[in-house]
């Protein structure tokens, strides 16, 4: 007999559908990408904030007139201060986060010695509410209570949204965003490294840089490649469209 369950919720699935000799892709521990190594938000933001601070400071220092050689000190300087900011802030933005999960886990851990009963219970009313059977979430419940390390796991999912073992890296987000960052804040520098004094030049190159950028993050994130990478262009347009009339304006009333 199966259990009665609500509309609409706890399907049922037909495994025989599944032949036993063909793996389903949720069989294979490596098919989904790694969300929780910490790496890919800080490489992402460092890349698009590298590229968008130095065409901004480019297209603000050169519309407001000054020449080429302090353009380029401009946004080595700005690559430079950018990089050590970036990294500094990931590492400690991370390692804050990971203390305070650290905390939270530690207090769960104290419930679970003081009140197993309780947090049992508070599982249980947890899994029902999302549709499972009472009795199943009473058993698995039950279950957990005999083991307490794969209890503060459950607990730490459900309450905290957190996986106590699969934590963040500070040292790798923080390399990962001073190195991304380095590599964005040179691309619109490359034009004026390279001999070229045209500022247009220098913008245009960053904003392929931005566009590229835009459509290699749409590779982890399975959306479309040329509008994640107009979306990045755009966002910088508007960035070096700010400054450069800032700068123009600077420029002209100091003039």
């Amino acid at each position: 007999m199966t259990p009665d369950r609500p509309a609409g919720r706890w399907p049922r699935r037909r495994r025989e559908q599944v032949p036993p000799e063909r793996t389903p892709a949720a069989l294979d521990p490596n098919h989904h990408a790694d969300v929780s190594g910490g790496w890919l938000r800080a490489a992402v933001f460092g890349a698009m904030d590298g590229l968008v601070t130095n065409i901004a400071l480019i297209a603000g220092v050169g519309g407001g007139g000054v020449p080429p050689r302090s353009i380029v000190l401009t946004g080595v300087a700005g690559l430079v201060a950018g990089a050590i900011s970036m990294g500094l802030g990931e590492y400690t933005s991370v390692r804050t986060q990971n203390e305070q999960v650290a905390a939270e886990v530690a207090k769960e851990r104290r419930e679970l010695e003081r009140f197993p009963d309780a947090e049992a219970h508070e599982l249980v009313q947890t899994w029902t509410s999302r549709g499972m059977p009472r009795e199943v979430a009473e058993e698995v419940a039950a279950v957990l209570k005999r083991d307490p390390d794969e209890a503060l796991r459950f607990h730490a999912r459900e309450e905290l949204g957190v996986d106590p073992d699969e934590r963040p890296s500070p040292w790798v987000a923080a390399w990962s965003s001073f190195v991304c960052f380095s590599v964005g804040a040179v691309v619109p520098l490359l034009p004026y490294l390279l001999g070229f004094e045209e500022l247009w030049l220098a913008l245009g190159v960053g904003g392929v840089g931005l566009f590229a950028a835009g459509a290699l993050v749409a590779r982890f994130t399975r959306r479309s490649w040329w509008g994640s990478g107009l979306r990045q262009l755009l966002l910088g347009a508007a960035a070096a469209g700010a400054t450069y009339v800032i700068g123009s304006l600077i420029g002209v009333s100091a003039g």
